[in-house]
């Protein structure tokens, strides 16, 4: 993702095209660095939203209006007197710099007509909203930059407002073909990254782009193309350029899974494995996709203490297993302790007396073995102390069996809570895992006012729909795994998991018919992402009809056994699958 200078362009269009000719009715800043603009024009309401926040600065139309604090601050005191009623005469973007410049027309305290501009600068921890007149002089700022804080360019009233430098970078919107031939091809760096080092208003995915589409790997040196290639990437650059200025835009938010990675106010090829989902405005494609990252974002922080609590049973559970194992092996001895008793029965009357070994044929391989001896006891007595201690380790072995299998058990049950956990999307999921982790002991059960709390209400799996008219269902946890199982899908239905590893219960509703080779694929390619191994280049998914399918008595929620399966291999990918909302 990256809002750099192509992204302002398509901002400064679609604001020119809605707001140019629209009065300003209200102005209020909500936040110490936030703006929020009330536009009338032709019959319409519009709301300007304007952030200059270092972390996240943006500016897009929006329909959520925002309170205005009890007391307004001085900035937006000093707006509301200049342009507050005043006229929007333009939007324009110097070059394809990170700044929009409006320009609005209000009358003065005499009553004539005066021009100011509000320039909004969208330069990550340099952002600022500057008000200034025609002359460039600036009345005030959002954020008054100081010399002590700046030396380059201070931001106080009645300096000079300029475009600061934007290290040494050349604007390739006025620069000849000659400029920006040297611009580019004389770093000895990458040739994607030689583009947006150079050049203003391209973004690291900007000038992966052009690079993809000139058919040129970004990663090879931009010192070593060749006349033909440095032709076309010149080529591809200007149509770039061409595109932005003229306006031809189709903005578009690129899913992996149901987690937005980026978006662009054009087509990202070189990310056609992800899901693109367009947009009919750049402002809702904002506004849809900061909303969805928040959502992750506030999921992934509400997750934390459940992550904590399970990693810490996960490690708890993984250090017990490895202990058991460790006495399970130890207890492979008991055989040998055995045999020694035996033929100490057997050949102990040639022992002599003090002897701290004997040496004897184990009439079970045919061999002559050395049996040690404690020299204090008889031939009786070593073979009694081997035979206490065989039927110690053998009592040992037979309760490490069945511990073994709940401690195996209890680890691959927490395993799939921590994968349940990495494919939660909303507060609904994670209350479900909290249920489970209570019904399971792990955690302590919340209580209310005396009274036990209620378990959360099912959410909802998630549910896809194949280019061939298929429907495909996933579970995002156990208890929802346990849903798509065994109440959603019928006995001929087909299921899906990742083998050997935690993942999602998929399946794939028949309805009757024959399942075509691409609907196996798609669905394996699901429950290869749905699962632990997300990040493999390939996953071996187990599939079989679903009433082949069984719960044993008392498992751990979303556990299943089967006999009967085919296997695929998928590659975690979700493209050509529709993702089903209703």
């Amino acid at each position: 993702m990256a809002f750099d200078g192509f992204m302002v362009c398509a901002v400064r269009k679609e604001l020119s095209d809605r707001l140019t000719g629209g009065r300003i009715a209200k102005i209020i800043q909500p936040e110490t660095d936030a703006l929020l603009l009330t536009i009338k024009n032709q019959g319409e309401t519009f709301r300007l939203a304007i952030s200059a926040s270092p972390s996240l600065p943006l500016i897009y139309l929006t329909d959520e209006n925002k309170p205005a604090p009890a007391a307004a601050p001085n900035f937006c005191m000093l707006l509301r007197k200049h342009i507050g009623g005043g006229k929007i005469l333009s939007v324009t973007q110097p070059g394809l710099e990170r700044i929009l410049s409006i320009e609005i027309e209000h009358r003065n305290e005499l009553g004539d007509l005066v021009t100011r501009f509000l320039r909004i600068e969208l330069m990550g921890k340099y952002s600022n909203i500057i008000f200034t007149d025609p002359d460039n002089v600036i009345i005030d700022a959002i954020r008054r930059v100081p010399f002590h804080v700046s030396s380059v360019r201070e931001v106080l009233p009645g300096r000079t407002w300029f475009i600061p430098d934007t290290q040494n970078k050349c604007d390739p919107v006025s620069v000849d073909e000659e400029t920006l031939r040297a611009a580019v091809f004389s770093k000895p760096a990458p040739l994607a990254k030689a583009i947006y080092t150079s050049l203003t208003g391209f973004s690291p995915q900007t000038a992966e782009e052009v690079c993809f589409r000139a058919s040129i790997d970004g990663g090879a040196a931009a010192e070593s193309l060749s006349d033909a290639e440095r032709i076309h990437l010149i080529h591809m650059l200007r149509l770039f350029l061409d595109d932005a200025a003229e306006g031809h835009f189709s903005p578009g938010i690129y899913y992996r899974g149901s987690v937005p990675e980026a978006y662009a106010p054009f087509e990202l090829r070189h990310r056609r494995d992800d899901i693109c989902v367009p947009c009919d405005s750049v402002s809702r494609l904002l506004v849809t996709f900061y909303s969805e990252k928040e959502k992750q974002t506030r999921i992934r922080q509400k997750s934390t203490d459940l992550r904590h609590i399970v990693n810490t049973l996960l490690e708890r559970a993984s250090k017990k297993l490895s202990l058991q194992q460790k006495q399970m092996q130890d207890t492979g001895k008991r055989d040998t302790f055995r045999v020694y008793g035996e033929l100490l029965n057997t050949y102990g009357y040639s022992a002599e007396e003090g002897a701290r070994s004997l040496e004897a044929l184990n009439y079970y391989t045919g061999e002559t073995i050395t049996i040690p001896l404690d020299p204090q006891l008889s031939a009786v007595e070593n073979a009694k102390h081997y035979f206490a201690r065989y039927t110690k380790l053998k009592r040992t072995a037979a309760d490490l069996e069945s511990r073994l299998v709940q401690t195996k058990e209890e680890v691959a049950h927490l395993e799939s809570i921590r994968t349940s956990l990495d494919l939660a999307e909303t507060e609904t999921d994670l209350q479900q895992i909290r249920d489970e982790l209570e019904s399971c002991g792990y955690v302590r059960k919340k209580h209310a006012g005396g009274r036990q709390k209620k378990k959360a209400a099912a959410a909802p799996v998630l549910h896809y729909r194949t280019k061939t008219g298929f429907d495909i269902y996933v579970g995002k946890n156990n208890y929802q795994n346990e849903m798509v199982s065994f109440q959603i899908a019928s006995g001929n239905d087909w299921w899906f998991h990742a083998k050997n590893m935690p993942g999602s219960h998929v399946i794939v509703k028949s309805s009757g018919r024959e399942l075509p080779d691409s609907v196996f694929e798609d669905a394996g390619r699901l429950a290869a992402w749905y699962s632990k191994g997300r990040q493999a280049p390939k996953v071996e998914i187990d599939y079989t009809e679903r009433k082949n399918l069984r719960k044993p008595g008392g498992a751990k929620p979303g556990f299943v056994v089967y006999y009967t399966n085919y296997s695929l291999m998928a590659a975690p990918d979700l493209s050509g699958l529709e993702l089903i909302t209703d």
